[in-house]
């Protein structure tokens, strides 16, 4: 994978599920959602494709419902149709936008999104600007980490954003340790190695492995996507 900051021509953008909820306790904020679509069009008007993964979190989580005592194959399962529900808001929003987006689900529901596949998300890219990928991997017991990390490997993409609401990777919880240290630069293995929560480990060592660059940022910030495609030193880089 190309390791140039400004050779990121297809871009990898992970989501959580929370991010879409706002200010809100879950579901989608308007809002959020339309911030959000303002920011993938910049990104899209520089020229860059966008590949998107959004969790379900702002629905559905596993680890956040263990106390009904639910199956974990089927919580997973619910978790991943709560991924295709924030898909098919996101793609309905950035078309309103006036961007060309097309939504597939991992996990088959053919009668609302085509199923995924790698050679047809490949082909949307010809007459779309921004692929969403819902449904998670298809399977239980791998997060939407792994799915944004093996859906940038299946297509091509020359980064992986992964999006959240701090500055940099820290080595443990800045809002509660004062003294935590913060990281602008790591490896693969270092990341491993001191286990840091900057996404699930399945997920890095695929891109270790794929040697596709991770770019850990603060998606509340204006115009840090912007700048991470203009090549601007933003957030944490894994590599």
């Amino acid at each position: 994978m190309a390791d140039d900051r400004r050779s990121y021509s297809r871009v990898m953008l992970k989501l959580s599920g929370e991010v879409l909820q706002g200010p809100n306790q879950g579901g989608i904020d308007g809002q959020t959602l339309s911030s959000m679509c303002k920011d993938v069009q910049t990104l899209v008007a520089a020229e860059t494709q966008v590949a998107m993964v959004i969790g379900g979190g702002n629905f559905w989580r596993f680890r956040d419902q263990q106390e009904l005592g639910f199956d974990r194959v089927l919580s997973d399962n619910m978790g991943m149709i709560a991924t295709v529900m924030n898909a098919l808001a996101m793609q309905d929003a950035l078309n309103r936008a006036g961007v060309r987006a097309k939504a597939f689900s991992a996990l088959a529901m053919p009668s609302v999104l085509e199923v995924y596949t790698p050679r047809a998300a490949r082909a949307a890219f010809e007459q779309y600007d921004v692929v969403i990928c819902a449904g998670g991997t298809g399977n239980p017991y791998f997060t939407t980490d792994s799915a944004a990390a093996l859906r940038a490997l299946e297509l091509s993409c020359n980064v992986l954003l992964k999006a959240t609401k701090v500055d940099y990777v820290c080595d443990k919880d800045p809002k509660k340790f004062p003294d935590a240290k913060t990281f602008k630069n790591l490896s693969y293995q270092q990341v491993l190695e001191m286990g840091l929560q900057v996404m699930d480990l399945a997920a890095v060592s695929l891109c270790m492995e794929g040697k596709l660059p991770i770019i850990v940022f603060n998606m509340q910030t204006p115009g840090n996507l912007q700048g991470i495609i203009a090549g601007q030193d933003v957030g944490t880089r894994i590599a």
